[in-house]
């Protein structure tokens, strides 16, 4: 998976700028959504091996590939979505926003898009959604490792800013010890109040 093969293909036909483009954060009780979108070079010298769905590496390995993928990288771009407008428009809405915002900040721009999952943008681009593809399609799966790393360095410094909920551990997800705070003391400005109905009774704390 760690060999653009999908991208070489839309190269011969003479888009050779893919960008992929993949969120981390869709599910967490608090924090944005991340989206990255990347455009890796395709010469063999330049490769990164072990290129993988971010869920499938350790937070070492990511951080490792990270490292190298923002090194080698034609262009790269991370965006966020808070919790405020992910409230307003709903998760889907917020994703399809962030993607689209880290495409059109890429430069040089892409050329085509390569979307994880089953996701169209509002882009004037050429674009394909791949499911899985974050662990099918190396410049996704680039995308999904940048993004990843960013928004667990993002959550650590909230756990920071919001002691009690432990989101250095669980960036954010509804973990047992992460719902227990909710009720105990309330929500904080980062969770998002669409995703907590069922147990947050309306305290706030911060």
């Amino acid at each position: 998976m760690d060999i653009p093969t999908l991208e070489r293909e839309y190269a011969a036909r003479g888009l050779r700028a893919v960008a992929g483009v993949d969120e981390v954060g869709r599910g967490p009780l608090a924090g944005p959504v991340v989206c990255a979108a990347v455009i890796m070079p395709l010469e063999e010298a330049l490769r990164v091996p072990g290129v993988n769905d971010s869920k499938k590496l350790s937070p070492k390995k990511r951080e490792q590939l990270a490292e190298r993928i923002r090194a080698v990288a034609r262009a790269y771009a991370v965006e966020e979505v808070s919790a405020a407008v992910i409230d307003e428009i709903n998760i889907l809405q917020a994703t399809r926003l962030g993607m689209k915002r880290a495409v059109e900040k890429l430069s040089p721009p892409a050329d085509m898009v390569l979307t994880d999952g089953n996701m169209t943008l509002d882009i004037a681009l050429p674009q394909r959604s791949v499911v899985k593809g974050d662990a099918l399609v190396y410049s996704i799966g680039a995308a999904s490792i940048l993004a990843k790393v960013y928004r667990d360095a993002l959550m650590r410094d909230y756990a920071a800013q919001y002691p009690g909920y432990a989101f250095e551990r669980n960036a954010g997800y509804g973990t047992a010890q992460h719902i227990r705070a909710i009720r105990e003391v309330g929500i904080c400005p980062i969770h998002r109040r669409t995703f907590v109905k069922k147990f947050w009774d309306g305290k706030e704390n911060g």
